[in-house]
């Protein structure tokens, strides 16, 4: 019997036959799993079999305890072939084959069309093409930085080769010599639409080989040429390494052998008929399993590891109205005191090509060997990030809003869904991006994480709150945003004059702050132009219109008791560096609708994409400076 772990070359003859017998059954599995289905990837599946039978029968697993802490991560990016992946995972002892074959794709059962981390013994879940390697990278990263000590091995297809994401990741591993990263590829030269070469031609060897892996080929049908090559790559200390397997989509049934037409659908029961006569198996399997479906899912889903939270770090800094500060050092001081409080923590801080601008300098002085500089490789480092967070490491990502949001949209919704803990700071977002014009204008950084279920989004009102909301964030389990703009602000203060988010503050995710009463309106503000909100209101009480203002940081999360006070106002204002249209007016409009509450509101925000100009001009022309906000409630006022 071969031990686990690849340490040595040679696949017990044994093994090789016991594997053999057992991927005809496995193959039938496959088949009949997506008969029943209707639907499913069985070509792709049969393809990929012995890969996933080598990987999950020898590395270093435990079937009995999926999420042992020094398991070696597998990871499949082309999550379509499930079926291969759950056969195979039942073929190694990690839960009952029948219970797969007869819940796959059935709603309520964990095993869906897709590979879900819900699964045991699956690391990741996986959505579109390119996304697996990225996850292998962060894994990889993990176990460095934890001292884990894991191995990760990532499972891909040939066609996704061809997506830059994977680019930027083979890049990323070469670049720190993630040598505890393996990569295998199903080399079946088959997609949806046809053969890859028609489709998109790509050489994957020159691919890897030109961004400094190593590159070994084998037989992806013979278990014991994988073993050996998998065996290799893990013995090679210095780089990352991709193994070729060369097979043949369809393998075991010779109608669909070579045929992309299997990529994508089950068989018919003709079809199927056929295929589990040639491989000696027998069709009524087929209607055992429909029989089987109509009871419960017997397998359980996996629950996710917790994700890393740190301690706040130091006692909260103090700015004051001596000397404006951006949002952006608040941050980047707050972090590098939180990892000073917390030194044998596990902290990475990815960047992509931005230290400066999102001041994480500091931290990359502390902890150099924690900060993953990724280049500019927007998409994979999302993924990435995020996998790191969900194997040990608390994990934080400081970009631009259009690049770390906008632009890797899928890959946080990616991140939502395998339950990470990224922590991902947004700066220059909003207008008062300023001279960079429209086209790095963030204006959706509420309403793009509003539409997924578990991220928590901040936007903090001047450097003091940014301050206390980043040390509250790294406590935070699962995914958090920190959105802010890009210029200084005035400290924000209460009725006093002293700095409202300083002194017995603390940040509390969901608090509406209130720094100033009024009974004729109440301005809701959030984010870069409080400060203008709360000069429009004193301005507007000299005048003796007696105007309150509210500091909404958390527009996804709106406290209820604090809302249906202020919603006793005559007149509310939404005012926000955002489209007006889909953050913190929307949020008002939707707890307002929703709770019956029935009053005025005015929304003050972005209409339209701007042109370039200072931050100042910009709000001028919007009518979001002080004045402007100013004369919009007057006129309200004056209406009602």
């Amino acid at each position: 019997m071969t031990e686990r772990g690849f340490a040595t070359p040679v696949l017990d003859a044994a093994d090789v036959e016991a594997l053999a017998v057992s991927a005809r059954r496995l193959r039938g599995a496959i088949l009949t799993m997506t008969a029943l289905a209707a639907s499913g990837h069985p070509g792709g599946s049969m393809s990929s079999l012995e890969m996933y039978q080598v990987l999950y029968g020898y590395a270093n697993v435990r079937p009995g305890d999926p999420v042992w802490d020094g398991r070696d991560r597998i990871i499949v990016s082309h999550g379509h072939t499930s079926p291969g992946v759950y056969t195979a995972l039942a073929g190694a002892g990690f839960f009952d084959l029948e219970d797969a074959v007869a819940h796959f794709r059935q709603a309520g059962s964990v095993f869906e069309g897709h590979v879900e981390r819900s699964v045991p013994g699956v690391e990741w879940s996986s959505g579109n093409l390119g996304q697996g390697l990225s996850a292998g990278v962060g894994s990889a990263i993990a176990a460095r930085l934890t001292g884990g000590g894991w191995h990760t091995y990532v499972a891909m297809s040939d066609a996704e080769q061809m997506k830059g994401q994977v680019g930027e990741a083979r890049r990323l591993a070469a670049k720190y010599r993630l040598c505890d990263l393996t990569v295998i590829v199903d080399l079946n030269h088959a997609q949806i639409s046809g053969h890859t070469q028609e489709v998109m031609p790509v050489d994957v060897a020159a691919g890897f080989a030109a961004d400094g892996w190593g590159v070994i080929e084998c037989d992806g049908h013979d278990t014991a040429d994988i073993h050996a090559a998998l065996h290799a790559a893990r013995a090679d200390a210095t780089r990352p390494f991709a193994v070729l397997a060369h097979t043949t989509i369809g393998r075991g049934v010779s109608f669909m052998e070579d045929d992309p037409e299997y990529h994508g659908r089950g068989l018919t029961p003709d079809e199927y008929a056929r295929a589990m006569t040639e491989l000696g198996l027998d069709p009524v399997w087929l209607e055992r399993a429909r029989s089987e479906r109509v009871r419960p899912c017997a397998t359980a889903a996996e629950a996710p590891a917790a994700t890393i939270e740190l301690l706040p770090g130091a006692t909260p800094r103090t700015y004051t109205r001596a000397k404006d500060t951006d949002n952006r050092s608040a941050w980047g001081a707050a972090l590098a005191d939180i990892a000073a409080a917390n030194p044998d923590a596990p902290i990475a801080v990815f960047d992509c090509d931005l230290m400066t601008s999102v001041k994480t300098g500091a931290f990359a002085e502390a902890r150099p060997d924690a900060f993953i500089e990724c280049g500019v490789g927007e998409h994979n480092t999302a993924v990435a990030a995020g996998a790191s967070s969900i194997n040990g490491v608390a994990a934080f990502w400081a970009d631009f809003g259009v690049f770390g949001l906008d632009e890797a949209y899928n890959q946080q919704r990616l991140n939502d869904i395998n339950g990470a803990g990224l922590k991902l700071v947004l700066t220059h977002c909003g207008l008062d991006v300023g001279e960079d014009g429209k086209t790095h204008q963030c204006l959706d950084y509420v309403s793009a994480l509003r539409n997924m279920f578990g991220w928590r989004v901040i936007v903090p009102a001047d450097p003091n709150q940014a301050d206390r909301a980043v040390r509250a964030a790294a406590g935070m389990p699962g995914c958090v945003a920190v959105a802010m703009g890009r210029s200084k602000l005035p400290v924000v203060v209460g009725e006093t004059g002293e700095p409202a988010f300083a002194g017995d503050y603390a940040f509390r995710y969901g608090a509406i702050d209130e720094v100033r009463g009024g009974s004729a309106a109440t301005i809701l503000a959030m984010g870069t132009l409080v400060g203008a909100a709360v000069d429009a209101a004193d301005a507007l009480r000299a005048e003796g219109l007696d105007v309150g203002v509210a500091v909404v940081s958390c527009p996804l999360e709106l406290d209820s008791t604090v809302m249906e006070r202020l919603a006793g106002s005559p007149l509310l204002v939404t005012v926000e560096d955002h489209n007006l249209r889909t953050g913190l007016a929307a949020s008002v409009a939707e707890w307002m609708a929703v709770t019956g509450q029935a009053t005025h509101l005015l929304r003050l925000g972005v209409d339209s994409y701007r042109s370039s100009g200072t931050a100042r001009d910009l709000f001028a022309e919007a009518g979001l400076d002080a004045a402007g906000i100013a004369r919009s409630v007057r006129s309200a006022l004056t209406e009602r």
